[in-house]
């Protein structure tokens, strides 16, 4: 079995582990979290064992980072290439209850939590998180980093652009993009195209002046 740090003592953490253990996936050895004061401490029982930097010492374990921000997860990412982390040392994690059905692929470092769906031709990039019960329709593409709240629903050809965070619930009608960096709100229904950068909401969606919500780098 292969050994497994997670990086970042997150909600999306403790998920994580609870999908290993009963999966039997990976041997979780500890996580790695900038935060000082949890040094030493464990998470539902896994040691947190230094900084997000000390990744270079684990050269014989695979790792997944677990912040729920796209933007944050890929900040992570980039930090560790300076530190000589290549691609090959991600791990991916899937519930067993996922069928990935051939045409389908699934990247690097991604994290797909129960009951997710994919029909036929699903392209997942690296660093993809889908939490429960997301369903992804046929030819749907989801790039690095992009995030898949619960209850997503993504219609056939929709595309979700690098680092986009779809919130809980929220739709994307087939064939409709979601540009990079964009932000879809919780419940959304989305019928037309999403700009890179910016936040929509609402049913049907419209692009929104303000959007108090920040995504945590630290997140559930």
């Amino acid at each position: 079995m292969s050994e497994l740090i997670l990086i970042a003592a997150s909600g999306l953490a403790r998920e994580v582990l609870a999908m290993v253990r009963g999966s039997g996936q990976y041997d979780v050895v500890g996580l790695l979290d900038d935060d000082k004061g949890m040094l030493g401490t464990t998470l539902d029982g896994a040691p947190v064992l230094g900084g997000v930097d000390e990744a270079a010492r684990f050269r014989n374990a695979l790792l997944l980072v677990c912040l729920m921000s796209g933007r944050a997860r890929e900040a992570v990412v980039d930090r560790l290439r300076g530190v000589g982390i290549g691609d090959s040392q991600y791990a991916t994690a899937i519930d067993p209850s996922v069928n990935c059905p051939e045409g389908c692929s699934i990247g690097r470092g991604s994290i797909l939590l129960r009951n997710v769906t994919m029909t036929a031709s699903v392209t997942l990039g690296a660093h993809v998180v889908a939490m429960p019960s997301v369903t992804m329709m046929h030819d749907t593409k989801v790039a690095d980093f992009g995030t898949l709240g619960a209850g997503v629903s993504l219609g056939g050809g929709a595309n979700i652009g690098r680092a986009a965070n779809v919130e809980m619930n929220a739709s994307i009608q087939a064939l409709t993009t979601v540009g990079d960096y964009s932000t879809i709100a919780m419940g959304s229904a989305v019928h037309t195209n999403v700009p890179t950068g910016t936040a929509w909401g609402g049913v049907p969606a419209h692009r929104l002046v303000r959007y108090i919500r920040r995504p945590s780098s630290r997140g559930n």
